[in-house]
This record gives structure tokens, C-alpha cells and sequence, in this order.
């Protein structure tokens, strides 16, 4: 049994804009099933006339029917909804609830009561043929090509009477065998032909699913649209066109991305005319027969302009001959772009009720040829759309995605033979190609002045001067009487005062406008077009328009322009009269930059005057450190603060930046820091880099500098790795499976301070960097305080290096974020501490070359990040000792106990902080002691987090320790996990099982991996032994 719901239209529907308007759709869902009308733009009575059928399988259940108002960079605001029993339907005569009108209820709390209403109607029907029963997908954009085979799942209804096709049974056979079918079905009749969708307004294409069988065609032939030519109805589509931007491709991937010698006029033409012989060729080259193409007719609802076609793809070895249906709709036609969505219904294929393969067209125009002809380029995406959920997804969509791309391997041959194909390279590159439409909107500045001046101020005042001139012409010259004298004529009279005073200000205000239009004109974008210079980072800005932007005083429109700063430099753009939807087309470039941009700060002013201060309207910033430079080719961007966000302002632009030096630069900005730092800097390999690109999600183009093993203080000391970069400073710990990775920029950072060892450092200096305020919020969940005004502040200590890691951040932070004047400043207040450091390297460099082992390992080169990963564990101690449980975990108590068992075990200095707690029976602790010389030659220090937990059977504890080492060679390769897992034997007995697993996180490569290992190995086995065998002696030494 099918429930048909048709939702017609609906009235009154309250602003949810703030221009006043409304972008609604509606959603329908009953159980499972959930469906989507269409988006009507800015209408407060929309109307959609969709169709959509359900499945009943329960007559409890409710049609929920909810409109939302639609929202590009939000989430869509609820207007309002009505439920439905379906056992009402049921109940009601005939099945059937008839045309009748909801009221929408809005949410319990929302302050708006009245909704409006939305006219549905609801019945039954017992027709339970596929043509019937498929319901329409949310809002789908129609399939690719020809060969696509994707089946409708929304069709004609009984509310229409359509007759359709008779349902085909799907056939059941093996995953090889499908994925070959799918294959075949899409290889043989795959056509360029794009789908249904909405308005090009939307950021992106939204799956829609309008495509109904259609009746015979023949029909159509005779209809009142078939003297339409195809010109006309172009001319007629670009009258509608709203200057919107081409619909972005869809997401399955590029099928076909290539240039034409050829206008894009002339191509939409061959490709989408009813007049061309293209389809027929087509369907020659891909075996299809029984081809007939409908007329492009404007579909009323809509006013999109739509065409339906139908042919028969030819058989293969694994299926029989199938007719297929093809939906084409214009998205956009404004002359120069075109773009068209298509659709192929196919419902003899199996299982193509459950989905739909949608492909669009996008033409746009090409560089100019070397010749000063017009080319055109043609991308042809495409995606998968499932209408419901199946256990194929996988095998049908990779059937699918072979099968189109072989046919479109069949397009590109066509419209090569067909068409002059033209070489990219010879034509320039993508950005050349991206900017070669922006052309520069002229208005003479006779125009302009009569826009800006045609107000009431200036017309008043017009009006009055011209009346008072012709007063005085009339007038007769009046005898000096009073305070008067020859050449000195005073007001006579409280009126003559008035009079004056009022002529006084409005001439005054007449010649601010004057004055503000004569400076505005002086400011034409004079930074437009103007060519970088020298090679390094150039980035280059497209400004192209603007929406919504907001105004100063509600009566007037704003006057804006726009601020572009980056790296101290700024472009500034043309001033737009009375636009609050400007369009600039207007080029940046900024000259090449040594070191790469982090952010490009982007503001909107209102001019108001040569001498008054501007009025920011809106900013936003670019972070090219969290933004794929390929995604900032086109895009638009919504812009911050009060006034902007209140008017949903946006801007559009193109960004593009580029190194022009290739890897030299990297290697000169190392060379750069090198004389810094004080120390060699080595350019890390390319697998480095894409490990540590890929821990923080970073672009391509950045590049690791350093790292260091350090530990972050906050409540507790977190044990990690600080890295360091061109343009941000980032943190990663892993501590007994809970990760912590942030990074900030060096623009964030407003000082960096070194605060001296103490104990709670565990005698390490402590790094204290501290943020600007607001700044680096991202990051916050790694800082230790927060002050008054926001700054945020984090503390780096226990470095294996203390004096390369801090004078490696000074360096790079100078660089990055101080002015000249503080560069100067810090190194004068270092330069005392200088001669100090001096002598300490040189001290540890004596103490080094003491040993020719110490020698040989540290001379060696300084490894390569090699990413982060689970540590392999192996067993290297297990014994059952005759010691209860709770007396082997006084080894991990802080007691007296603990204390002794370690200096047998040859660490000195032991001292411990207190357990704390962490989360339930989850408790941590840091631990610090020094090799004995026995043990270590070189001494060294120890670090270490531990964590204890209850076994899950809560008859023993876990205790896993992270150790860092410290003054030792190649300490800062690796760290050391430790896991102890000590369990009761059994009720009968007091003893315990004691297993210690441990293994080696290795964080650089070296050489030495296999003699390090060995010797932790036999270090720790040698330990462990001395340590449990102090508890077995001091318990029995207790009983006794």
C-alpha cells in the first residue's frame, strides 16, 4: 500500500532574512523514508507541485511535513511543520484527504506564532507497480551521460494519471557479475547530457530527483512550444539569468576536462541544440538505437528550461537491450557560461530503484588564443546519488564509475574529431585562466555623479539657491539702515536669520558630497592591476563582488571598499556608490614575500569623506595554513562583525598563491634561520614532511623546520613533541591512547619567556609562550591559563635540548611576527646571556668528545621525523611472586618502599608527585630520577607519566608508564613504554602474576635502532629482576 503526497504550495509564511524573504523547501518523512521538494528563492507563498510516495507498512505512524527556510553558511532555520496520522488517510472516504490546507506549527519556544499554511493532498492507492511506487529523491541533480543507468526514484503518480512502464524484477547474481552488468550498461550509452536541478544561486548542485517517465514524444513534437527555436529560448534564459556563479562540480570526479577552439556559445549550441546532429552521432558511436529527443520547453513551475529524450541502449553479453529516459536542465545561461544537469532513468537495470548517476556540463569561456579567437572550456562531472540504502553501494558504484568513464572516453573522441581541440599549456595556467573573465566595469564619471547626486539634499538645495537667485533678481536694492554699511546688508528681521541659517548648512552639505565624490574618484583601485615584482611567495587577489553588504544609516546606502593586508603590505580596492551588492572584477597582486603567508586580512570600509575616519562594515581572514590553497580559486567568503553578520554579508574572490622559486626557497629560508639559530639546519625529505603534514592536516606547501621531545605543563606534565615550521609551532602527545595535537600560528604569539628551572619542572627551564588576546582558540585546550583578557598561555619544559629548542623558537618567531624595532630590543636583553651559553656548549662539547662512542653517535645526522604510531610490545619480565597484589603496588605508591627498591635498582634521586585522579579508577602521576654511573656512562636523566587502572575484572591493577630521556645520546629518538600488569593468583593464595611488556616508540631514524633496543632490553630485564625481588624480600622480612 502507497501513500501519495503531493505538496502544491503554501502562504504567509513569516521572513526569516533579513531582507524580508524567504528560501523555503519542504521535508516530508514517514518511519524511515524521508524526502525533499525543491528550494524556492526568496518567496514568502512558494509553490513546488512535487509528488512523492511512501510505503505504509504501519498505520500508526505519522507524515511528519516540515518547511525550512534555507541557508547557505548556517544551519536552515524551521519555520514550521504538521503531523499527520496516516490512519487518518486511511479512515477518510475513498482513502483520500482530498486539497486541503495546514496550518504549520511553529516549535514550542519560538517567539513567531503564525507560520502560515501549506496545501497538500493525501490519499491512497493500491497501484503497486514500480512506475508507481518509486519515491523522488531529495532535491538531485539528474546523471550523467547517456550511459549512465540510473533509475528515477521519483515517479508519475495517481494524482497525474501518467501510465508507466511495467516493473522489471531485479535479477539476483553474483558480485562479479553485477559489477560487470553496471559496467557495461554505463560504457555503452554514456552521453554529456547534465541533469534537473535548482537555481544556479546555490554553492553547489543539490541531488535532485525530478525526472518523471515521460509520455510519448511524439505528442510533444505537435505541442504549442515546437516553434521555439533553440536561440530564442537562450536569449530568453539569459534574460532570466541572475548573474549567479556556475554551480561547482559535482563530487565523483572530473570525467572530461578539456578546451575547444570554439566560442561557448557556439558550443552549448552543438551540444544541447535540437537542430545539431550531435546526439545522433553519439548514439551511433555507442550502439544506441530508437533515439527521440524532445523539445527544450520552460517548465512553468520552475521557469527552468527542460527536455526529455528517450533511445534504447544496445545489448551486451550480460544484458538485454534497455530503453532509457534522459532529463536534461539548464542551471545556468547567461551567454558566455552554460551549465546542464542530466539525468538517465533506466528501470529494466537491476537494482536501478536504488540509484541515479547525475552528470553536469559546464562551459565556460577560455583564454584568449595566441590567434584573438574565443575558446571554450568544457568540464563534465559526475556523481552517484542512492535513492535508498543497499548492500551493493559498494559493487554498484564501482561498476558504474568504470562504465562512465569509458563512455566518456567515447565523448572526448567525438568532440575531438569534431572540434579544434587547443593546448592548455600553449594558453597559460589555471589562475591566468581564472582572472582572464574579470574585466573591469567602466562608468563615466558623468553617470556616477548624476547616481550620487540624485537626492533630496542636493535637488532642496538646488531648488533653493535657483529661488533665491530669482529673488534677487527681482528684488530692489533697500536703504542701509542699523548696523549696516556700504557693501555689509545684515538680516533685518528673525525670518532673514532662519532663512540664512538654513541656506548656510544645506550649502555645506552640498559641498561635503562634492567633496567626498571628488576624493572617492581620486581613489579608482589604484592598486588594481599593478604587476608584483621580484620571485619568491607571490600571491595574487581577485576581488570580484560583493553581497549584501551592510549599511552605516538605514536610509543610505554604503559607499565600500575594500582593504586587503598581508604581511604588512596592502592593496586597497575602488570605492562602489550606493552598492550594497558592489561588483569590482579588480586585481591584486602583493610583491614576492621571502618567508609564506600565513593570513590575508580582508576588510570592508565605508568611505565617508576625505578627513572622517572610515567605518569598517565587515572583515574576515584568509588562514592559508588551515585552507587548501586549490580551494581558495573561487570562493565566497562570509564576512565578521556586527553589521556583516546581521546582513549575511559575503565577499567573492579568487585567490592564488604561488612559489616561484620552486624547493630553492626553502632551502634559502633554512640557510636564513640557520644564522639564527646557530646551528645546521637540515632540509627534511619529502617523506618527512607528509608525515608531519599529515598530523596536523597542513597544505603541501608547508614544510617542517624542527622538532623537539619536551613536555607540555598543564595540570599535568603531558609528554610529547614540539614541532616547529615555517608558520606555525604545533604540539602532539599520545599518552596512553589520549592524543593531544594543537598548533598557532607565529602571528598569534605576543611574547615568549623563559622562566628557570624549579622543581615542579623537574629542574628543567619552562618555555612560556603567551598569545594575543583572542588569538590561537583553537589551540586552547593545550594552555595552561587563560588571563583576564584572553591570552592564552602555554608551557613547554624538559627539553633534550633546552638551548637549540629555545634559540630555534626565538628565531622563527623574530622572523615571522616582530617588527624590527622588537627584534632589536629581545637581542639586547639576550645579549648579556650570550657569553653564558656560549660556555656551556662549549663545556658539553668537552664532556662529549670524553668518549668515542658518545662522539660517533652524536656527530651523526639528525634523523627524519618518521611520524607517530601504535608501539609493538613485547614481554620482558613475567614471574609469580608469593606477594599479595596490594603489597607488589607499593611499588607504585610514593612510599619509603618504592624509594628503596629503586635505589637498588640504580636510580638516584627518585621523587614522585602525587596520584591524581584522572577519571574513574583512572589515576596519573609524573616521576623523576637519575642514572646511577653503573648504569649509564653518560648519566642522564628520567622523566616518566605513569597511569594506573583497575583490571576489568577488578582482581589486580594495569600500571603503563611513557619515559623520556634526558642527557643521553640519541635521547631524543625515542621513548621508552613500559606496561605492568600485576593480578592475584587466586583466592587460595596470596600470590600474584607480574608480566612487564615494554617497547620502543621510535620518533627519528638512526642507525643504532638495533643496539639501543638490545641494550634498553637487557637494562630493563636487569631492573625489573632487582626491583620485584626488594618486594618479596621486604614482605617477608615484614611477616617475620
Amino acid at each position: 500500500m502507497k501513500l501519495l503526497v503531493r505538496v502544491i504550495e503554501a502562504r504567509n509564511m513569516p521572513p526569516m532574512d533579513p531582507n524580508g524573504s524567504s528560501d523555503p523547501y519542504v521535508k516530508l518523512k514517514l518511519g524511515h523514508q524521508r524526502f525533499k521538494t525543491k528550494v524556492v528563492k526568496k518567496c514568502l507563498n512558494p509553490s513546488w507541485c512535487e509528488e512523492f510516495s511512501f510505503k505504509v507498512e504501519d498505520l500508526k505512524e505519522q507524515l511528519v511535513v516540515s518547511v525550512f527556510d534555507e541557508d547557505k553558511f548556517f544551519s536552515d532555520d524551521f519555520v514550521g511543520s504538521v503531523k499527520i496520522p496516516v490512519s487518518s488517510v486511511f479512515d477518510a472516504v475513498g482513502n483520500s484527504l482530498g486539497t486541503v490546507w495546514y496550518p504549520l506549527e511553529p516549535k514550542k519556544k519560538s517567539k513567531i506564532k503564525d507560520c502560515g499554511e501549506i496545501l497538500l493532498t493525501i490519499c491512497f492507492t493500491q497501484n503497486n507497480s514500480q512506475s508507481d511506487t518509486q519515491p523522488q529523491l531529495e532535491n538531485g541533480t539528474m546523471s550523467p551521460a547517456r550511459s549512465s543507468t540510473s533509475t528515477s526514484s521519483r515517479m508519475s503518480s495517481p494524482l497525474r494519471s501518467e501510465e508507466l512502464a511495467a516493473p522489471v524484477k531485479e535479477e539476483k547474481s553474483n558480485k562479479e557479475k553485477l559489477s560487470g552488468l553496471i559496467s557495461q550498461i554505463f560504457s555503452r550509452n554514456n552521453e554529456l547530457l547534465p541533469p534537473a536541478s535548482n537555481k544556479t544561486e546555490l554553492p553547489e548542485v543539490p541531488e535532485t530527483d525530478e525526472s518523471e517517465l515521460p509520455e510519448d514524444k511524439t505528442e510533444d513534437q505537435s505541442s504549442s512550444s515546437s516553434s521555439s527555436n533553440f536561440e530564442q529560448l537562450m536569449k530568453k534564459l539569459e534574460e532570466k539569468d541572475d548573474g549567479g556563479e556556475m554551480p561547482v562540480n559535482l563530487p565523483g570526479g572530473i570525467m572530461l576536462d578539456q578546451m575547444y577552439a570554439i566560442s561557448p556559445r557556439e558550443l552549448n549550441t552543438f551540444i544541447f541544440s535540437s537542430e545539431s546532429n550531435y546526439l545522433k552521432q553519439l548514439a551511433e558511436v555507442q550502439g544506441s538505437t530508437d533515439l527521440q529527443v524532445g523539445l527544450w520547453k520552460f517548465d512553468p513551475e520552475t521557469g527552468s528550461l527542460k527536455r526529455t529524450f528517450t533511445y534504447v541502449k544496445a545489448p551486451s553479453r550480460l544484458i538485454k537491450a534497455i530503453k532509457a529516459i534522459e532529463d536534461q536542465t539548464y542551471l545556468k545561461a547567461d551567454g558566455k557560461r552554460f551549465s546542464v544537469l542530466a539525468s538517465v532513468n533506466t528501470p529494466e537495470a537491476p537494482y536501478a530503484s536504488n540509484y541515479r548517476v547525475e552528470v553536469q556540463t559546464n562551459i565556460s569561456p577560455g583564454p584568449e588564443l595566441p590567434s584573438g579567437d574565443e575558446c571554450s572550456h568544457l568540464v563534465v562531472s559526475w556523481r552517484m546519488n542512492f535513492l535508498h540504502s543497499t548492500m551493493m553501494k559498494g559493487m554498484i558504484e564501482g561498476g558504474a564509475r568504470q562504465g562512465v568513464k569509458e563512455s566518456f572516453e567515447q565523448v572526448a573522441r567525438l568532440l575531438s574529431e569534431k572540434l579544434k581541440l587547443v593546448d592548455v599549456k600553449n594558453v597559460g595556467s589555471e589562475k591566468e585562466q581564472a582572472l582572464a573573465s574579470l574585466q573591469v566595469e567602466r562608468q563615466s564619471d558623468w553617470k556616477l555623479a548624476v547616481q550620487y547626486f540624485a537626492n533630496f539634499t542636493v535637488v532642496s538645495t538646488v531648488l533653493m539657491g535657483f529661488y533665491l537667485l530669482v529673488h534677487i533678481f527681482l528684488s530692489k536694492p533697500s536703504t542701509i539702515q542699523g548696523l549696516e554699511f556700504g557693501g555689509l546688508d545684515l538680516p533685518d528681521s528673525i525670518g532673514e536669520v532662519v532663512v540664512c541659517g538654513v541656506l548656510v548648512l544645506q550649502g555645506e552639505r552640498v559641498m561635503h558630497l562634492i567633496s567626498r565624490f571628488m576624493q572617492a574618484r581620486g581613489q579608482k583601485g589604484g592598486d588594481h592591476g599593478i604587476k608584483a615584482t621580484g620571485d619568491g611567495w607571490l600571491l595574487t587577489v581577485a576581488l570580484v563582488e560583493g553581497c549584501n553588504i551592510p549599511t552605516v544609516e538605514s536610509n543610505v546606502l554604503s559607499d565600500p571598499y575594500v582593504v586587503f593586508t598581508c604581511n604588512g603590505k596592502t592593496r586597497t580596492s575602488s570605492i562602489k556608490f550606493q552598492k550594497a551588492d558592489p561588483r569590482w572584477n579588480e586585481i591584486f597582486e602583493f610583491d614576492a614575500m621571502d618567508d609564506p603567508p600565513s593570513t590575508l586580512d580582508v576588510e570592508v570600509f565605508d568611505f565617508d569623506g576625505p578627513f572622517d575616519e572610515a567605518v569598517s562594515l565587515g572583515h574576515t581572514q584568509i588562514n592559508f595554513v588551515r585552507s587548501n590553497i586549490t580551494e581558495l580559486g573561487d570562493v565566497w567568503v562570509p564576512l565578521q562583525g556586527q553589521l556583516a553578520q546581521a546582513c549575511q554579508s559575503k565577499l567573492h574572490l579568487r585567490i592564488f598563491l604561488n612559489n616561484t622559486r620552486g624547493s630553492n626557497i626553502i632551502k634559502e629560508y633554512l640557510t636564513k634561520m640557520e644564522k639564527e639559530v646557530g646551528k645546521k639546519i637540515k632540509v627534511r625529505s619529502p617523506q618527512t614532511n607528509s608525515a608531519f603534514q599529515k598530523l596536523f592536516k597542513l597544505p603541501p606547501e608547508e614544510f617542517l623546520i624542527n622538532d623537539f621531545t619536551c613536555h607540555l605543563k598543564r595540570k599535568m606534565p603531558l609528554q610529547g613533541r614540539l614541532f616547529l615550521s615555517a608558520r606555525i609551532i604545533g604540539f602532539h602527545g599520545d599518552l596512553f591512547g589520549h592524543k593531544t595535537n594543537f598548533y598557532f600560528l607565529w602571528e598569534d604569539i605576543e611574547d615568549v619567556q623563559v622562566v628557570p628551572p624549579t622543581l615542579s619542572s623537574m629542574g628543567s627551564p619552562v618555555v612560556v609562550i603567551t598569545l594575543h588576546p583572542g588569538r590561537g582558540l583553537d589551540a586552547k585546550h593545550g594552555a595552561k591559563t587563560q588571563d583576564a583578557e584572553g591570552r592564552l598561555k602555554f608551557h613547554f619544559q624538559s627539553f633534550v635540548s633546552f638551548s637549540v629548542a629555545h634559540r630555534t623558537i626565538m628565531a622563527l618567531w623574530r622572523a615571522r611576527a616582530l617588527s624590527p624595532e622588537q627584534k632589536a630590543e629581545i637581542a639586547e636583553e639576550e645579549s648579556d646571556d650570550k657569553n653564558q651559553q656560549i660556555l656551556e656548549d662549549e663545556s658539553s662539547s668537552i664532556k662529549s668528545d670524553d668518549d668515542s662512542e658518545n662522539r660517533s653517535l652524536q656527530s651523526e645526522e639528525s634523523g627524519s621525523f618518521l611520524g607517530l604510531e601504535d608501539v609493538s610490545m613485547s614481554v620482558v619480565y613475567s614471574s609469580v611472586l608469593s606477594v599479595p597484589s596490594n603489597f607488589v603496588m607499593e611499588l607504585f605508591s610514593g612510599s619509603e618502599l618504592e624509594r628503596r627498591a629503586m635505589d637498588r635498582a640504580h636510580c638516584v634521586n627518585y621523587s614522585t608527585s602525587p596520584w591524581e585522579f584522572e577519571k574513574t579508577d583512572v589515576y596519573q602521576r609524573q616521576t623523576y630520577y637519575k642514572f646511577d654511573i653503573s648504569v649509564s656512562r653518560y648519566g642522564g636523566e628520567v622523566t616518566s607519566s605513569q597511569q594506573k587502572s583497575r583490571l576489568t575484572d577488578r582482581n589486580g591493577w594495569l600500571v603503563e608508564e611513557v619515559t623520556t630521556l634526558h642527557g643521553v645520546p640519541l635521547g631524543d629518538y625515542f621513548t621508552l613504554h613500559t606496561k605492568y600488569q600485576i593480578e592475584d593468583i587466586g583466592s587460595r593464595s596470596t600470590g600474584c602474576k607480574v608480566v612487564v611488556h615494554f617497547g620502543i616508540a621510535w620518533l627519528k631514524s638512526t642507525k643504532h635502532k638495533k643496539k639501543i633496543t638490545k641494550n634498553i632490553h637487557a637494562n630493563l630485564q636487569d631492573r625489573m629482576t632487582i626491583m620485584f625481588s626488594t618486594i618479596e624480600k621486604e614482605y617477608v622480612s615484614g611477616k617475620q
